[in-house]
C-alpha cells in the first residue's frame, strides 16, 4: 500500500522546491495499448497476456518495461468486443447524440501490480498541464472496464475509489467486492460468486454426491471462495475428500503431486473453482499424465472459456458439468473481429502479437518464418474467432452500454460541458441505470451494485464425430426461493465415458432399510459402516442413524424393515399336543363313568358294599371332574378359564383325596378296632365320612374363594420365553394362595399315602388299602416329577405338563383303586362273595 501511495505521489505531486509553471510528471509508463480519441474516453484493462515475468530489482536503477508472456486470444477478443461496442454506440447517435466515445485499452497481464499500474495511468493521464496546486488529473476517463480476476479487481478498486472513477468488472465475482463502504464505485456485469457458491453446493446435493474433492486457484480469492464453498457443502451434508490448490506458475513437481492426489483419491467427483489460466495449466498436465475418468464440476471462470478447448481435451473433460454466464448473440461482432489486421493498427504491439500467435508466424527478422500480412482470419477457427459462446464477451458489451446509458441520463438532465465532468454526479446515474439490451435482457444493478444472479448449467458432450461441444442443460436463478433456484434436465446430461447414469460420488453406499450407519473411525461423517439392526429392532428408511425398537407385541421381520405381530401361542385344541391331551381327558372321563356304571349295576354285590360304595361313587364323581377340569387348561386363556383352571382342579383333587382318606381310615379302623361296640368306630360312620369329606373339601374351597376375591388368576401375554412368540397364559395372581392350594393338596396326599401304607398288610383277601397305597405312590410320584418339569417347560408346554400331571394322577387313582375291583366284578364273579372277602389270605396268616 505504501508503494502504491508513493507511485501516485510521483505522478501527481510536483517536486519540492521547483517553481515551474507546469505540473510535471516524475516518470512515464511505456505501456502498449489500443486507443482511440473521443470526447469521452472509456478505459479498459484486459489480461491480454497470461502472466507477467518477474523482474530483478536492485533499487539502483529504474526497472525496465514489464514483460508480459503467453498471449491470450480470448482476452484479446474481449478487448475487441469493447471496441466493437463503442463503435456501435458511436454509430447510433440516438443514445449519446453529438458525443464520440473513445477508448484506451491496456494489458493487465493477469497481475494485480500490473493492473494497478495500468489503472493509475488511465486515471491520471500522461499530459502535463498548466500549474495547478492540486495537480488534478487531466484524464477525461470517467469509467474503466477492467479485470477478469477478482484479486486484480480488489487492487484496482482500492486505487480508483478516491478518484471517484467508476469501475466495471466483466468477470470479477468475488463477494468481498460488495462492500459499498470500501468500493462505492465498483460495478460488475457478472453475478456475485455468492450465488455460484450456493449453486455449486445445490448441484452436488442434487445428484446425491456426498464425497467430493475440490481444487481452487492458489490465491487469496481462491482460498476465501473455496472456504465458502466447503461451508455450503458441509451444511448440506457433503464431505470433502481432499482440497488442493493450483496456480499457473506452479512447478512441475507441484503439478505432479496434485495429479498424484487426484489419482489416489477415493472420489472421482471434483469441484474445480479455478481461474481459466490455472485450469489450463492443470489440464495440460492431466493430458500428459493421461488422467481420465474424472467427473469435473466447473465454475464459470473456465468451463466455457475457449482457452479450455472441449475439442482438444474431449477425452479428459467430456461429461463436465458446471455453471456458466448466460450466453448471448452479438450480431456483427464476428465480422468486426475478422477485420482486425496489422495494417489497421500499424505498429501496435498487441495486434502484431495477435497475428503472430494466430498464424504461428513472427516478424521478418526471424530465420524460420515471418508474417506476410496476406493471412486470412476467415480461414481460422480458434478462441478469438469463435463467437458461438459469447458469455464473458457479452458482459463486456453490457458494461460499455451501462456506461453509455449513464452518460446519456446525466447529459439529458444537466448542463454538461466536457471540462466539467462531475464524476460523483455520473456515479449517481450509474447507480440508477436501467435499460433493456437488444436481446431483451433487462440490465440494472441492485443495492449492492450486482447484476441479475442468473447462470446457465452446461454439460460438455461428445457428438457422433467425437467432437465435444457445450450444451445447456438447465439454469440457476438467484432471485427465486432457495428450493426453486436450481433447474436441471437430467435426461439431457451425458456423463463421463458417454454414460447416462449419474457417476458414483459417495464415500459409503447408502445403508438400506434394515441397517443403521455408524461413522468409521477417524473419517468424516459421510464415511460410515452399515450395521444390521438387532432382533426386535427395525429401520424402514435409507441411511437411518439408529434402529427403532418394536413394541412388545411385535417383532422385526427377516429383513429388519418392518415390525410384524408376534406369533401367538397357547395350548390349543387344534395342535397335536392339545388334541392328544383332550383325547386322554375324554377317555379318562368315559372310563370313570363306565366304572361308575359298573359299580352302580353291581351295587348290591359284596365287593361294592365292602368297599364303602358311597365314598366310591363320590370318588368316581370327583375323578370325572378331575378329567374334565383339565379341559379348562386347553385353548386360549380367558378371564373365566384362568379363574376356573386351578380352583376347580384343586377342589376336585381335594375331593378325591378326601374320599380316599375316608376310605383308608375306614379300612384302617375296621381292622384295628377288634372289639365290637367300640365307640371309636362311631366316628367313621357314613354320616361322619360325609362330614369329613365336606370339611376337608370346604377348606380348599374357602382358600379358592379368598384367592378369587383378592387376587385371582388372569390371562397375560408373556414374552419371557421366546422373543418372537407371545405365549398367552394365565398368571396365578397371588403366588401365596397358589402355593397354599398346592400345599394343601400335597399335605392330604401325604396323609393318605402314609395311612394307606400302614394298612397295606392288614389280613384280608381284598385289602383296598394296598391299592390305595399304590395309587397314592403314583400320585405323589407324578406331582413330585411335575414340579421340575413345570418350572423348566416354556410357554404352552408348561400348561401341557400340568394337564398331563392331572391326567396321569387321575388315571393312577382310577386304575389302582377301581381296576382290580372291576376285574373281579366282571371276570371273576366267583370271588365277589362275602365268604371269600371275609377269608384271610394264607400269605398274611403266615
Amino acid at each position: 500500500m505504501c508503494l502504491l501511495l508513493f507511485l501516485i505521489h510521483l505522478l501527481a505531486v510536483p517536486a519540492l522546491g521547483q517553481n515551474d509553471s507546469l505540473c510535471r510528471l516524475r516518470g512515464r509508463f511505456d505501456l502498449p495499448r489500443l486507443s482511440k480519441d473521443g470526447d469521452i474516453v472509456i478505459g479498459g484493462s484486459f489480461n491480454i497476456h497470461y502472466y507477467r515475468e518477474e523482474q530483478f530489482l536492485d533499487f539502483r536503477s529504474p526497472p525496465g518495461p514489464p514483460e508480459c508472456k503467453s498471449f491470450d486470444l480470448t482476452q484479446f477478443q474481449f478487448a475487441q468486443t469493447m471496441i466493437y461496442t463503442i463503435e456501435e454506440i458511436n454509430k447510433n447517435q440516438t443514445l449519446i447524440p453529438n458525443i464520440k466515445l473513445g477508448y484506451q485499452i491496456h494489458d493487465g497481464c493477469g497481475d494485480p501490480a500490473m493492473s494497478t499500474k495500468v489503472t493509475t495511468l488511465l486515471i491520471s493521464g500522461q499530459e502535463e498541464t498548466l500549474a495547478d496546486p492540486k495537480c488534478k488529473t487531466t484524464s477525461n476517463i470517467p469509467a474503466i472496464v477492467t479485470d477478469a480476476e477478482s484479486m486484480q479487481s480488489v487492487a484496482v478498486a482500492r486505487v480508483i475509489t478516491p478518484f471517484n472513477v467508476t469501475m466495471f468488472s466483466y468477470s470479477a465475482a468475488y463477494d468481498y467486492l460488495n462492500n459499498m463502504y470500501e468500493f462505492p464505485t465498483f460495478f460488475r456485469t457478472i453475478p456475485n460468486d455468492y450465488h455460484q457458491v450456493d449453486g455449486l453446493a445445490q448441484l452436488v446435493k442434487y445428484f446425491g454426491w456426498n464425497w467430493i474433492g475440490t481444487i481452487r486457484s492458489n490465491s487469496t480469492y481462491g482460498a476465501l471462495a473455496m472456504d465458502e464453498i466447503i461451508k455450503a457443502m458441509e451444511s448440506l451434508g457433503i464431505c470433502i475428500a481432499f482440497s488442493e490448490a493450483v496456480h499457473k506458475t506452479d512447478s512441475k513437481e507441484k503439478l505432479l503431486n496434485l495429479i498424484k492426489i487426484i489419482k489416489e483419491a477415493t472420489t472421482k467427483i471434483i469441484v474445480a473453482f479455478v481461474a481459466q489460466a490455472d485450469m489450463a495449466v492443470l489440464l495440460q498436465e492431466i493430458v500428459r499424465q493421461n488422467v481420465t475418468g474424472i467427473q469435473w464440476i466447473g465454475s464459470e471462470s473456465w468451463i466455457t472459456m475457449p482457452g479450455i478447448s472441449p475439442v482438444k481435451d474431449v477425452r479428459f473433460l467430456a461429461g463436465t458439468v458446471g455453471f456458466a454466464v448466460p450466453k448471448a448473440k452479438l450480431p456483427g461482432l464476428k465480422e468486426f473481429l475478422l477485420e482486425v489486421h496489422p495494417s489497421k493498427y500499424p505498429k501496435n504491439v498487441f495486434v502484431s502479437e495477435f497475428w503472430e500467435t494466430t498464424f504461428e508466424c513472427i516478424d521478418s527478422d526471424s530465420e524460420v518464418k515471418f508474417c506476410t500480412g496476406d493471412e486470412k482470419l476467415e480461414e481460422v477457427d480458434n478462441q478469438y474467432t469463435d463467437t458461438s459462446q459469447l458469455r464473458i464477451a457479452y458482459n463486456v458489451y453490457k458494461a460499455v452500454y451501462a456506461i453509455a446509458h449513464s452518460l446519456n441520463n446525466m447529459l439529458s438532465k444537466t448542463n454538461f460541458t466536457f471540462t466539467q465532468l462531475d464524476l460523483w454526479e455520473l456515479l449517481h446515474y450509474m447507480y440508477a441505470v436501467n435499460f433493456t439490451a437488444r436481446n431483451g435482457e433487462s440490465i440494472y444493478f441492485d443495492p449492492n451494485l450486482d447484476t441479475v444472479p442468473l447462470y446457465e448449467l452446461v454439460n460438455w458432450q461428445m457428438n457422433s464425430e467425437g467432437v465435444a461441444h457445450v450444451m445447456t442443460i438447465g439454469h440457476y436463478d438467484g432471485l427465486v426461493p432457495f428450493d426453486k433456484r436450481l433447474y436441471l434436465n437430467k435426461e439431457n446430461i451425458i456423463w463421463i465415458n458417454g454414460k447416462k447414469e449419474v457417476p458414483r460420488g459417495v464415500c459409503s453406499d447408502s445403508c438400506l432399510p434394515g441397517t443403521w450407519k455408524t461413522v468409521k473411525k477417524e473419517m468424516p461423517l459421510c464415511c460410515f459402516t452399515c450395521i444390521p439392526c438387532s432382533d426386535g429392532e427395525i429401520s424402514n428408511v435409507t441411511d437411518s442413524v439408529s434402529c427403532l425398537k418394536c413394541p412388545s407385541e411385535y417383532w422385526s421381520n427377516q429383513f429388519k424393515t418392518q415390525c410384524v405381530p408376534k406369533k401367538i401361542e397357547f395350548l390349543s385344541f387344534d395342535d397335536e399336543m392339545g388334541s392328544s391331551l383332550l383325547t386322554l381327558a375324554v377317555i379318562g372321563a368315559c372310563l370313570t363313568v363306565a366304572t361308575a356304571i359298573i359299580f352302580y349295576k353291581h351295587r348290591q354285590t359284596p365287593l361294592v358294599k365292602a368297599n364303602n360304595s358311597e365314598l366310591s361313587f363320590l370318588l368316581l364323581f370327583a375323578l370325572t371332574l378331575c378329567f374334565l377340569c383339565s379341559l379348562a387348561f386347553i385353548d386360549r386363556p380367558s378371564v373365566w378359564s384362568c379363574m376356573l383352571r386351578h380352583t376347580v382342579f384343586s377342589i376336585t383333587f381335594v375331593l378325591c383325596l378326601s374320599c380316599i382318606l375316608g376310605k383308608t381310615l375306614v379300612v384302617l379302623m375296621a381292622f384295628k378296632t377288634r372289639l365290637p361296640n367300640n365307640k371309636k368306630i362311631q366316628w367313621f360312620s357314613p354320616m361322619h365320612q360325609r362330614l369329613n369329606v365336606c370339611a376337608l373339601t370346604s377348606v380348599q374351597t374357602i382358600i379358592c374363594i379368598i384367592w378369587l376375591t383378592t387376587s385371582p388368576p388372569f390371562p397375560v401375554n408373556s414374552t419371557k420365553y421366546y422373543k418372537t412368540i407371545i405365549i398367552q397364559e394365565c398368571n396365578v395372581g397371588s403366588m401365596v394362595y397358589f402355593c397354599c392350594v398346592f400345599s394343601y393338596i400335597g399335605a392330604l396326599a401325604c396323609v393318605c399315602c402314609g395311612l394307606a401304607f400302614l394298612a397295606r398288610k392288614l389280613p384280608d383277601n381284598f385289602n383296598e388299602a394296598t391299592f390305595i397305597t399304590f395309587s397314592m405312590l403314583i400320585f405323589c410320584a407324578v406331582w413330585i416329577t411335575f414340579i421340575p418339569a413345570y418350572v423348566s417347560s416354556p410357554g404352552k408346554y408348561t400348561v401341557a405338563v400340568e394337564v398331563f400331571a392331572i391326567l396321569a394322577s387321575s388315571f393312577g387313582l382310577l386304575f389302582c383303586i377301581f381296576a382290580p375291583k372291576c376285574y373281579i366284578i366282571l371276570l371273576q364273579p366267583e370271588k365277589n362273595t362275602k365268604k371269600y372277602l371275609m377269608r384271610k389270605s394264607r400269605a398274611k396268616k403266615n
